[in-house]
């Protein structure tokens, strides 16, 4: 219900507000600031994006709760969404979310809403990583093989490993 409404309202905000600033100081000047608004919004998402990014790997290399820096990378991406979209309304809704301090106050209001039951990591001393080690489990089973000719595979029946 509250997306419908936000569908509805958001439009309309967008287009009394084109009239009104366009009446004001006229089309040209209206047409130039939106896009110097989404140019500048474009140069500040990327850099506090990457911030935020660099914020996430050291929670994860830190071993931290990487939940702040998701939803302050989220809130980024939003305000990035909200910047590139023409318009006054979600210029001023987008340039507030780069604001550090709206972010925080934001992300306190989403925690006081949502609880994180646990948050837990992998075992760094067990684990190896990549594809040689799919398990991650450190164990080694050794064994041998011989190689079989291809003819020797077709001549024989079933190998003896199931029952009859």
């Amino acid at each position: 219900m509250w997306l419908l409404i936000a569908f509805i309202t958001v439009p309309m905000i967008e287009i009394a507000l084109f009239i009104q600033i366009g009446g004001a100081i006229g089309l040209g000047w209206t047409l130039a600031i939106v896009l110097i608004t989404a140019i500048l919004g474009t140069w500040l998402v990327r850099t506090q994006g990457a911030m935020a990014l660099g914020q996430l790997r050291a929670s994860f290399s830190d071993m931290r709760d990487p939940t702040e820096p998701l939803v302050h990378g989220a809130m980024i991406l939003f305000a990035g969404a909200l910047l590139l979209t023409p318009g006054f309304f979600t210029d001023a809704v987008g340039f507030s979310l780069l604001i550090p301090g709206v972010r925080q106050a934001a992300y306190r209001a989403i925690r006081a809403r949502v609880n994180v039951q646990t948050f837990s990591t992998h075992d760094q001393a067990r684990y190896r990583g990549g594809p040689q080690y799919p398990d991650a489990s450190g164990d080694v089973i050794e064994g041998e093989f011989h190689e079989i000719p291809e003819n020797a595979k077709r001549d024989k029946g079933p190998s003896g490993w199931t029952k009859h």
